[in-house]
């Protein structure tokens, strides 16, 4: 009987021919260059400097443009209002702009914030009525907390009162129905909140997110423009600056031609009550918005998954002859060191690629005036590795291919239309979102979910598909479906091939 590490040392001396080399090299350098390429061709332009894009508490981009009308709050205090109505406004997008409506989109917001200062990504805390998510409060960008689905928005509904107070760095959120009877939305605290915020009333309104049908059935995406208002009354401060109030439009405000000719986002008192009138939104901020996810350095990578599978399968079903390196018969054993020895170099070679293509992606983008959807180390570490685990396991699903129907042309077709075509066919807008995500949850093509950093959130509004780099599958389970592929189709391959020294000479293509 053959020692492993013998039999281990045959197949990689069989596998090193010049062709393979070199076709792994070029594996590698499809990935890089490519990648690379990518990103160097994105560029943005401004009048003048780009403004950078706003980051909050975490770091993270965000979304902060709304109208604000505020004043200063001591460390203990807060803000008691009514809404008693929202109405707003939704435009067409370019180039016809040929319907304006009346209308709330289900994330208007309107209500009442705690915040630190003016300047956009700043810590805050937020109790608001949305358009049709009911009462929410929210804080520091990526939090959301539900509230009740009662009171405004939409004719002959009830006024909403709303309640923030302040007690250092810790604040909390009520609603009422009547003023008198009060629940608790939530409870939060924001570090660093210092002794005097800012307090008062907002109203924003994110764009309206519509799908224009391409391809065999994708989807591309168009936002309308927003504006949204809200008319509070009995406005009650506790702990606030004796005085006026100051209007003020965190971000970017009164730009649009909505805005310019028609009505201006910004606070209009009148009659007891005030009005508040904004657009925007107040939320983490992504690729829908015009940032880059760091995968967007991975363009070289379908390229690199084809040249990989041809090396597999080639290697499953052609070598040298008896008696010479990684000659003879192939067994069960010398089919799973093949195994072992084709994951192990498309690991490695991967690991390489991308431990060079996706932080050098990224500082290119960054350098090109492109903000980056910043992610944490260990996702960055997930990315590299989870990507090289994934190339590997598709290189042994196609070696086990290439080992169950014998004839090399038929293993590569095989391998490309389970692996590579559903991994590039629903990473553009052409096929229906539902089955793009059904290719990505039954192929093993879910397994590159691994690239995935983009976040979903479910107060935020996007085209959450694969076509804007949303897998169907966490990473996790998206790496198990290729797994399972890889670990029964290599054991349908060991089953029909002989053990040890006995065995017969496999056919060759």
């Amino acid at each position: 009987m053959i020692p492993t590490d013998e039999i281990l040392r045959r197949e990689w001396a069989g596998f090193r021919r010049v062709g393979r080399l070199i076709a792994m090299a070029v594996a590698a350098l499809a990935v890089v260059a490519l990648g690379l390429l990518h990103t160097s061709a994105d560029h943005t332009s401004c009048d003048g400097p780009c403004p950078p894009e706003p980051t909050g508490p975490g770091g993270a981009l965000v979304d902060d443009r709304f109208s604000f009308l505020h004043r200063d709050l001591g460390a203990d205090g807060g803000i008691t209002v009514r809404l008693t109505s929202m109405k707003g406004t939704i435009t067409y997008p370019p180039p016809d702009h040929d319907r304006i409506v009346p209308g709330l989109v289900p994330w208007a917001k309107a209500g009442i914030i705690i915040k630190d200062g003016v300047r956009p990504g700043s810590t805050y805390a937020a109790l608001m009525v949305t358009g049709s998510h009911g009462v929410r409060m929210q804080y520091d960008y990526r939090h959301d907390i539900a509230g009740s689905r009662d009171g405004v928005p939409g004719a002959g509904a009830a006024p909403r009162w709303l309640r923030l107070t302040r007690s250092g760095d810790t604040v909390s959120g009520h609603e009422s129905a009547d003023g008198t009877t009060w629940s608790e939305v939530g409870t939060v605290r924001l570090p660093g909140l210092p002794e005097t915020a800012q307090v008062g009333l907002f109203a924003t309104s994110p764009g309206d997110l519509t799908l224009r049908r391409t391809g065999l059935g994708g989807a591309k995406e168009e936002v309308r423009w927003t504006q949204a208002g809200g008319t509070f009354d009995s406005v009650a401060l506790r702990g606030a600056a004796s005085g006026g109030w100051t209007d003020t439009g965190v971000g970017e405000r009164n730009r649009s031609d909505w805005e310019k000719y028609h009505l201006a986002s910004g606070a209009v008192e009148k009659n007891g009550t005030i009005t508040v009138t904004g657009a925007g939104d107040i939320g983490p901020s992504g690729a829908e918005d015009g940032a880059r996810p760091v995968e967007s350095a991975l363009g070289g990578l379908a390229v690199a998954l084809l040249v990989i599978l041809v090396v597999a399968v080639r290697f499953a079903t052609t070598g040298p002859p008896a008696g010479a390196p990684g000659g003879g018969p192939v067994t069960r054993d010398r089919l799973a060191a093949k195994a072992a020895v084709v994951g192990a170099v498309t690991f490695t070679t991967a690991l390489l690629a991308l431990a060079v293509v996706v932080p050098a992606g990224a500082a290119i983008l960054k350098d090109n005036g492109i903000p980056v959807v910043e992610v944490s180390a260990a996702t960055g570490v997930r990315v590299v590795v989870g990507t090289a685990v994934a190339l590997a396991l598709a290189s042994v699903v196609a070696l086990a291919l290439g080992s169950l129907l014998r004839r090399a042309w038929l293993a590569i077709v095989a391998a490309v239309l389970l692996i590579v075509v559903p991994y590039v066919v629903t990473s553009v807008p052409l096929l229906p979102d539902a089955l793009a995500q059904w290719l990505l949850r039954v192929t093993p093509a879910a397994g590159f979910a691994t690239r995935q950093t983009l976040v979903e959130y479910a107060q935020v509004v996007a085209h959450y598909a694969p076509s804007t780099g949303y897998f169907p599958l966490p990473w996790w389970a998206g790496l198990a479906v290729l797994c399972a592929y890889a670990a029964t189709l290599l054991g349908l391959a060991l089953r029909r091939l002989p053990r040890g020294d006995g065995a017969r000479p496999s056919s060759r293509a």
